[in-house]
Order: C-alpha cells, then structure tokens, then sequence
C-alpha cells in the first residue's frame, strides 16, 4: 500500500493533472489517500509526481482496543 500526499497546489496545473489527482481523491494541499501498490498507481504518480509525495502505508492493519 502507498499513500499518497498532495504537496503543491493544483493552481495552473494541466486538466489532466486536475483530473488524475481528483481520481486519486486528491484535491487541497494536504490531502492524502492510500492506494494498492500496481501499475495503475504507478502511472497516475508519473503524470503528477511534482505535485505530490508518495510513502509507504501500513497495509490497512487496524488495531481497535478500547
């Protein structure tokens, strides 16, 4: 798993750009998504990776103790 992180604004960005950061559920600075680690990602990253910062996630482990 992968999260994703939009770090510049998409102020004068390409639509393209606009479009592939909206399908990652990207849209304010800061915001964040966590994605499958596959080809798909890996294309979307390429066409924006100077908007954003790309991390390894935990693997969607979720510790509930209350």
């Amino acid at each position: 798993m992968k999260k994703v992180t939009l770090i510049k604004s998409l102020i004068g960005a390409l639509p393209k750009q606009k479009a592939t950061a909206a399908s990652l559920g990207l849209h304010k600075i800061g915001d964040s998504s966590v994605q499958k680690d596959d080809a798909v990602l890996a294309g979307k990253v390429k066409v924006i990776s100077h908007l954003v910062k790309v991390e390894n996630a935990e693997g969607g482990k979720k510790d509930e103790t209350s």
